[in-house]
């Protein structure tokens, strides 16, 4: 497993310990959690050290490999970078302009699988963690809602055809703001201070089309509910079987508890 942030490492390693599955753990130093990873065999690298990633899991005897957990991408100038990434980067600076974060996580994948690895989703160890179709909750959208969300999948598809974002708010027909390298809980942030007087206000969170699948899928969790209520929004949507629902049971409680609605989309147009 390469591991990012937050509890979904944790996750996996349950997941494998329940199903007597060996699991090994690439932890970046400076982002995974060493208390999510607890005891499980691991070992911690830099961010940009392909060279001993890919040592490691050869080491290892690893088969297949998993992204889980977001990694915020820094700048180029803050990594040690060794020779195989800059290889890589020397990849993603040839695609002209197209250097986003799906065109990199493609060229690692690539990379991986050059190596004779099988890159996994991470629904393959937690498969009830793809968004479902239609309300998770006990709230659904009204028309007004539904209009709104019909016009952040729009934007949310333009978006994510030029690799720049996963997510967008619009209220009454107005987008209020859309998500670049700040990440969903500072477009909400953002949001706040934007949104505009009167009823409704949804967040919209998509997969970027013909993204890679097994990485980075966009992603939901309690403190996005948090983010979506101080944002005085009333409801989020999600692509149905495209979306990550990080901590279902405390996503829906929390949504019930504010009257907020959660609910997975259609792929295309919703």
């Amino acid at each position: 497993m390469l591991a990012g942030a937050g509890p979904l490492p944790g996750d996996i390693v349950a997941a494998c310990e329940s199903s007597g599955r060996e699991v090994f753990i690439i932890a970046h130093k400076g982002i995974t959690d060493p208390e999510v990873i607890g005891s499980a065999p691991h070992e911690w690298v830099h961010l940009g050290a392909v060279e001993r990633v890919i040592a490691l899991l050869h080491g290892r005897g690893a088969e297949e490999v998993v992204f889980a957990g977001p990694i915020k991408r820094p700048s180029l100038t803050s990594l040690r970078l060794d020779g195989r990434a800059l290889k890589l980067v020397a990849g993603l600076r040839r695609n002209d302009h197209a250097s986003g974060d799906d065109k990199l996580l493609s060229l690692i994948i690539g990379e991986l699988e050059g190596e004779g690895f099988r890159v996994v989703g991470i629904d393959s160890f937690l498969p009830d963690i793809l968004a479902p179709m239609g309300p998770l909750g006990a709230s659904a959208p009204d028309e007004a809602a539904r209009a709104d969300i019909a016009l952040g999948c729009r934007v949310a598809r333009a978006l994510g055809s030029l690799d720049i974002g996963q997510a967008v708010v619009v209220q009454q027909g107005m987008v209020l703001g859309v998500e670049a390298i700040e990440g969903t809980d500072a477009l909400l942030e953002r949001c706040r201070g934007l949104r505009r007087e009167g009823p409704g206000g949804v967040l919209v969170k998509l997969k970027k089309p013909g993204q890679e699948a097994r990485a980075d899928l966009p992603a939901i969790g309690p403190a996005t509910v948090d983010g979506a209520l101080a944002a005085g929004l009333v409801g989020i949507a999600i692509e149905a079987s495209g979306a990550l629902v990080i901590e279902r049971a405390a996503v829906v409680a929390a949504a019930d508890a504010a009257a907020l609605f959660v609910i997975g989309v259609p792929p295309g147009d919703a």
